[in-house]
């Protein structure tokens, strides 16, 4: 191993591990400065700056990293899945497990990020909503009087409004998974009764 590779391994370890002491950092202290990450990471201030220009940058890459696992249980959640409020229920179901964990990193974001940004970065899971859920107008399992699209963007905004229910002590981190679901295929046409008996029994298989 070259001392180049040798360097490069241990700048990619410092930066690991300066994404892993922030994170934990800001859910713990939204307030939290660069100096507090530095600390807490047991590096110095210039090794942190030296990977992320500003505080900015630095909540704006965790909230990159956010948006990736997001996706990434998103596609894993509704894979193998034929029936579309089954794959809505499931997907949000596994959204919410990586979501419950950033809810609180989504809050500050919006301070930093802003709104807008997050929303683009989560294009690429909002196209997948918007054929899922055409499929389900299609087939008729689902109604509404919005296009897919805009009911996609329905979808984003109940799941961020649920981050800051529980944020704000409206409904409990426990049940809040369940509700999203349940919430969901409600809002997409789904009745009741059957959005509660679907997500109850998928939640129970976990």
């Amino acid at each position: 191993m070259t001392a180049m590779t040798t360097g490069n391994s241990r700048a990619d370890a410092n930066r690991r591990r300066i994404l892993d002491v922030a994170l934990a950092e800001l859910l713990r202290d939204p307030d939290a400065s660069m100096d507090q990450i530095a600390r807490a990471a047991g590096v110095v201030r210039r090794t942190v700056y030296g990977h992320f220009p500003s505080r900015e940058a630095l909540i704006g890459t965790l909230v990159d990293e956010a948006v990736q696992a997001l996706a990434a249980a998103h596609a894993e959640g509704r894979e193998g899945v034929d029936d579309p409020a089954e794959a809505v229920a499931r997907s949000v179901l596994a959204v919410w497990e990586i979501a419950d964990r950033y809810r609180l990193l989504v809050a500050l974001a919006q301070r930093t990020v802003t709104m807008q940004g997050i929303r683009e970065r989560l294009t690429p899971v909002r196209e997948t909503s918007v054929r899922l859920l055409q499929q389900g107008l299609d087939e008729g399992v689902f109604a509404s009087a919005l296009p897919a699209p805009a009911l996609a963007y329905v979808h984003e905004q109940i799941l961020f409004a649920l981050m800051e229910a529980v944020n704000d002590a409206l409904v409990p981190p426990s049940e809040a998974g369940r509700s999203a679901a349940v919430t969901v295929l409600t809002a997409a046409g789904v009745p009741a009764g059957r959005a509660a008996d679907l997500v109850g029994k998928l939640a129970a298989d976990v």
